[in-house]
């Protein structure tokens, strides 16, 4: 938690696309960006429609990024066992699935937009709920839709994620809202989803380890395409969190971890020889995955919860049957 950050009970409204004639919406509101006295840019709430193999298709980051990487045969932590005894019972958790939690969709929200996605500025401020960290933030502008869909419903962490798939490239924002005709936010990053390129040092970014979010989420197409490629982002206790940070991740928040604990950007990954036979057929997508690519440590909340984004196809009993896998069945991988 940079802040406040970690439990994720979340929304989505996934618009997919293929770049297509631009549409304004007559209710269109103008997008006011920091400086007030700047001319008042009238954007349309999203110019794209399409479906969901445009996501399928998209390279997210390259082949040898930390996302991607294959750590199925990398070295365990010699204190692999004593690191994941504190929470060794805790079940793999779903944050995400179909239905409403708390009457919002359950999952971390995007946007996909295409290139012509008119971009305006992102006011950044503190609110009741976190602090303003502009000073760590990309200024911007961003291409978010007035009706991009805000996680929680505006409730908790309130990302706000927005992937322009024409110029390959990643927007996000954390503690974001709509404020009339303009968005504000406490923090916001920019990603070249072509570059290996990391945060500033020390920099957050929408999320506490200073790491992308969209990149780590379990989508349900990728799972019904048969695979993923990439790790999956995951929260532990701040007891579980020792103070500091790895790359990829660049910041870290408060946490109160000792020797045996795992710092921001470091991960775990499911034993090989767990077996995943018995799970229904969209789990074991995921946890194959887990034994490929395995967990990123991005943030702090409840133990062994995994994040996705939220979408009425995914059947909320079979992902519950996640839970049997322990953290015990994990190994940690060696800095």
């Amino acid at each position: 938690m940079k802040r406040n950050h970690g439990y994720f009970t979340i929304v989505i409204l996934l618009f997919l696309s293929s770049c297509s004639k631009k549409t304004t919406d007559p209710t269109t509101q103008p997008v006011i960006g920091k400086d007030s006295t700047k001319p008042v840019t009238t954007i349309p709430v999203t110019n794209c429609t399409g479906n969901a193999s445009d996501i399928l298709s998209m390279m997210i980051f390259p082949a040898n990024n930390a996302w991607n990487e294959d750590i199925s045969a990398s070295a365990v932590d010699p204190a692999s066992v004593q690191i994941l005894s504190a929470y060794a019972g805790s079940g793999v958790k779903a944050d995400f699935g179909s239905g409403l939690w708390d009457n919002a969709p359950i999952g971390i929200p995007f946007v996909v937009v295409c290139g012509g996605q008119p971009k305006v500025q992102i006011v950044f401020r503190s609110n009741g709920t976190d602090g303003n960290y502009g000073d760590e933030s990309d200024p911007g502008p961003y291409p978010v839709p007035l009706n991009a869909p805000i996680e929680g419903n505006g409730t908790g962490d309130s990302h706000v994620l927005v992937v322009d798939k024409d110029n390959e490239m990643l927007y996000e924002l954390y503690n974001a809202s709509l404020n009339g005709d303009h968005w504000e936010a406490s923090s916001g990053a920019v990603f070249n989803l072509t570059s290996n390129a990391l945060r500033p040092d020390g920099w957050t970014s929408a999320d506490a380890a200073g790491l992308p979010i969209f990149p780590g989420l379990v989508k349900y197409d990728e799972v019904a395409s048969g695979t993923i490629h990439h790790a999956i982002r995951f929260t532990l206790a701040s007891a579980n969190v020792k103070p500091g940070y790895i790359s990829p991740a660049t910041h870290q928040v408060n946490s109160t971890g000792g020797q045996y604990s795992i710092p921001f950007g470091a991960k775990i990954r499911l034993k090989a020889n767990f077996d995943i036979s018995a799970f229904p057929a969209n789990d074991q997508v995921i946890l194959k995955a887990l034994k490929k690519y395995g967990l990123i440590l991005a943030d702090i909340g409840s133990n062994m919860y995994i994040s996705g984004a939220p979408d009425e196809r995914w059947n909320n009993d079979e992902l519950q049957q996640l839970g049997k896998v322990k953290a015990s069945d994990f190994e940690v991988i060696k800095n």
